[in-house]
């Protein structure tokens, strides 16, 4: 069943004046003639955030606020993965400076996400766990193709507790009693579950369905005042983004000094030659 907040079931096309803007080597921009950008992560096979495609990331974020663009909506090339969150192999057996520049990395691509001046969204094409739920969440609307994917932060699953940052983002985006139950069980959402939690807002059909959902939602903003829009948004969530702004630096070692840890490597080997074994590639964060 696809269904809307409204319980009004939304099929909309796509416009067709969409031109290609940039493309990088793990992504593409475009953008339609309303000025709404579309980011397609294009990471084979799971899109698996390394700090190479934070680093495409976090310049195309700069190019959407340098252009002002109206919105922008992160979708995915894979049609059964929109990321599988940040890379293990970014924290196996790591080079502390590239390990320094990996986190910090991720921190500011979240901020410019979290506190853009135009709109953004998700139109979340299958599985989002840890990096891909904090990617989803930071945006301001998300929609989620149905289908047996699911979406959430599963870090203490993996042994690892999710930077403070991280766990007030969720609890700005669902409640705190159900933020905490979801945090400290690593619960995965099914789409029907998140849904109903407000985890996202509408589920959708496919990859299309989600794209236009996440239009019909911009096109909410078409009569107000994009300063008045952007401003109250900053206030909004001004309380989320303090902690990390103040502590930016020590957020990023203790990131550093807990992957660097003997133990936090020994589990992330067997992590990672149980993903072997079954094919698959996941994330850790």
């Amino acid at each position: 069943m696809i269904f809307t907040r409204q319980g009004i079931p939304k099929i909309m096309k796509i416009a067709k004046s969409i031109r290609p803007l940039s493309s990088g080597s793990l992504s593409n921009l475009s953008v339609d003639n309303e000025g709404v950008a579309i980011l397609t992560l294009n990471r084979p096979p799971v899109n698996s955030l390394n700090l190479e495609l934070l680093q495409e990331i976090d310049k195309i974020l700069d190019e959407a606020a340098q252009n002002k663009f109206k919105a922008l909506i992160f979708t995915s090339a894979t049609p059964t993965v929109f990321t599988a969150g940040l890379d293990l192999m970014e924290m196996n057996k790591p080079d502390l400076k590239r390990a320094a520049l990996f986190w910090s990395t991720f921190q500011e691509v979240w901020l410019k996400i979290f506190e853009s001046s135009f709109i953004t969204a998700a139109a979340i094409t299958g599985q989002a766990p840890a990096g891909g739920c904090i990617i989803a969440t930071s945006c301001e609307y998300r929609t989620m193709v149905s289908g047996k994917y699911k979406i959430g932060l599963n870090e203490t699953t993996l042994g690892v507790s999710p930077p403070i940052w991280i766990i007030d983002a969720l609890r700005s985006t669902i409640s705190p009693r159900q933020a905490e139950i979801a945090l400290t069980t690593g619960k995965m959402f099914t789409v029907e579950e998140a849904f109903e939690l407000g985890l996202i807002d509408e589920v959708a059909i496919d990859k299309e369905d989600a794209i236009n959902k996440c239009k019909q939602f911009i096109k909410r903003f078409d009569n107000i005042s994009p300063l008045a829009r952007s401003i109250t948004k900053k206030k909004l969530r001004t309380k989320t983004t303090e902690w990390l702004k103040a502590n930016r630096q020590a957020d990023v070692n203790d990131s550093v000094k807990l992957i660097s840890r003997q133990d936090f490597q020994k589990k992330l080997e067997i992590y990672i030659q149980s993903l072997k074994q079954r094919e698959q590639l996941n994330s850790i964060w």
